[in-house]
């Protein structure tokens, strides 16, 4: 919905190697990563971020039993991405303006943007230092990763009566200093004195480096021990 107008959008090309999106009511472009009108009658307007998950099918249908799953098309299934889909993508050149060699092109990395700052999480080093305790835009955030090593999620370490907490341990047992309750991967204190108390959730995007850095000039990144 933009002014209060349905759009219809369809893929239209590409640029900086993320795709471009055309509406049918204005003819307008949009970049994919931002959400912003590039070219026509809407440029410099910015879509609504919707809060979404990239995790594990196994871990989403644990916590919404009653989930809905978009079943592939059988007559266009041969297009959907192969299992092999990212190893095959680390091969295909960059095709961009922007480079910067701190991290390898095509590196994944989990990115976080609050109150007009950013920072880039390299993957292959979120587990080893989840619970990841950081703060990004004075925000004191905490990046976790679930079991399976690949799902994450992030959310503020700051609760609703302003108090911040620290929080250690593992994907499976993740305790908070202060009162010793244990949080789920959901965010949700499920034992101890804080039961049933709620963190609140942190957008983030997975993205490869040189896409992140390019739509995020001034962002950091994240080195383990520093």
């Amino acid at each position: 919905m933009v002014n209060g107008r349905a759009l219809r959008f369809h893929l239209y090309g590409i640029n900086n190697q993320n795709f471009i999106m055309r509406d049918e009511e204005t003819g307008s472009w949009w970049q994919q990563v931002s959400g912003e009108a590039i070219l026509g009658p809407l440029k410099g307007t910015k879509l609504k971020p919707v809060p979404q998950d990239e995790i594990a099918f196994a871990l989403w249908k644990r916590e919404q039993p009653g989930g809905r799953v978009l079943r592939p098309d059988p007559r266009v299934v041969s297009l959907y991405a192969k299992a092999d889909w990212e190893t095959r993508m680390r091969k295909v050149p960059v095709a961009t303006r922007t480079f910067d060699k701190r991290l390898d092109a095509r590196e994944l990395v989990v990115g976080v943007t609050l109150n007009g700052r950013s920072k880039a999480y390299p993957m292959r080093l979120l587990d080893p230092a989840s619970p990841l305790l950081d703060v990004v835009g004075g925000v004191p955030i905490v990046i976790v990763t679930a079991e399976d090593k690949r799902s994450v999620r992030a959310f503020s370490r700051r609760l609703d009566d302003g108090k911040v907490i620290e929080l250690f341990g593992r994907a499976d047992v993740v305790l908070d200093s202060a009162s010793g309750s244990q949080w789920d991967f959901s965010g949700v204190a499920v034992r101890g004195p804080w039961a049933g108390r709620r963190l609140e959730k942190v957008a983030i995007l997975r993205d490869y480096w040189f896409d992140w850095r390019t739509y995020n000039p001034q962002t950091a990144i994240y080195s383990a021990g520093l």
